[in-house]
């Protein structure tokens, strides 16, 4: 995906490096569904940039039956189709810009968005109906019996269990019944600045680094192609037309995937539990490491040289040894940073301590019953 989007092989690389030292590695490896939504939601944007619109919405829609954030995967089927939309009206003949043929278009667009929305909302649909008649259907009941265990502790922690007496759950009676976010409001406390508490400053600051990271990649991105962010990136630029669009992290077709990124940061931080902004991005979004590989490629020195020691210092780099004992780290950009800690950039070392730390964190705290993101 990064080779796809980026266009540079070396930085597509180290991001792929990074993703492999995510911080949010513990919960890739342990029993959670962000490493299958990871595989997923990555898997369908990368046939996306290969053009398989089919491939990539059977991927997002499994994606979003492993997590629920998955939805908001459709954005980037709906940018693809209306993108290329504006951009054929843009370079198409005046005949297709004549209003019978522009509104066959748009009802064509139209359709093939509702179909797209449709078959990424199916399976968090299926499983909203499936809870339905469970809890609220006429004669829902238990299907097998639960152990004594169990029900103690649905019992200690005020849960309702299904087929139990009792009135209906609350959500039964909504117009869109939908047992996830009456969850997340009962139990959890998710909500609307909720999480806004002086309680709370130590999970701001677990999360600090990646709000951080995600502000600093957005405001980057933005900064750097202004007019093709007020344009939604829908009009053509003159580069793009000369066959020489920008590369790398700030090129176009880079985006949406800000956009994206941007969006889940900002709900994260606003209605969420902030803490678990980390994994979230971490699975979520290519851009957690793709703009860490953009600023270590831009401002780290030892990363400039290609295949020779560092000029401004005069002293050979570790890692650099011809040698098959060297040949593994001169080879990986990331041992060669490690192994030449001292020499790089102040920039360069906060990067790999936030990835290397909370990797380790996360396996110590997390496998220790330890609050973690």
């Amino acid at each position: 995906l990064g080779r796809a989007v980026l266009r540079r092989p070396r930085q597509a690389f180290l991001a792929a490096l990074l993703f492999s030292l995510s911080p949010a590695g513990v919960f890739m490896a342990a029993a959670y569904s962000e490493s299958m939504f990871a595989c997923l939601a990555l898997g369908a944007m990368w046939q996306l940039e290969k053009g398989r619109g089919w491939r990539a919405g059977l991927l997002f829609s499994l994606a979003s039956g492993a997590r629920a954030n998955g939805l908001l995967n459709a954005g980037f089927l709906l940018y693809a189709r209306g993108r290329r939309f504006a951009l054929q009206l843009q370079a198409g003949p005046a005949p297709l810009r004549k209003p019978p043929l522009l509104w066959r278009q748009v009802l064509s667009l139209a359709s093939s968005a509702a179909l797209t929305c449709a078959g990424v909302c199916l399976p968090f649909a299926l499983f909203q109906y499936y809870a339905y008649l469970r809890f609220c259907g006429p004669g829902a009941g238990l299907g097998q019996p639960i152990p004594e265990p169990l029900l103690q502790l649905a019992r200690d922690k005020g849960y309702r269990v299904v087929g139990t007496a009792g009135a209906k759950p609350p959500w039964c009676s909504q117009r869109f019944p939908v047992v996830y976010s009456y969850i997340q409001d009962t139990y959890w406390n998710v909500g609307f600045l909720r999480y806004f508490e002086l309680r709370q400053i130590p999970n701001f600051l677990l999360a600090l680094p990646v709000i951080l990271l995600g502000s600093w990649a957005a405001w980057t991105y933005a900064s750097t192609n202004p007019r093709h962010c007020l344009t939604l990136g829908l009009e053509k630029s003159k580069s793009e037309e000369r066959g020489k669009a920008r590369d790398g992290f700030c090129g176009p077709a880079a985006f949406v995937y800000v956009v994206h990124s941007t969006a889940l940061l900002a709900f994260g931080f606003f209605c969420m539990h902030v803490q678990v902004l980390t994994r979230f991005l971490g699975s979520s979004s290519p851009i957690l490491y793709w703009f860490p590989a953009h600023l270590l490629q831009e401002h780290e020195p030892l990363l400039w040289s290609t295949g020779t020691d560092n000029p401004t210092s005069g002293k050979p780099l570790r890692g650099k040894s011809p040698s098959s004992c060297g040949k593994g780290a001169s080879d990986n950009p990331i041992v060669r940073l490690l192994l030449n800690w001292r020499s790089i950039t102040p920039l360069s070392k906060s990067i790999l301590g936030f990835f290397l730390g909370y990797w380790l964190l996360g396996l110590i705290l997390h496998c220790n019953f330890y609050p973690w993101t």
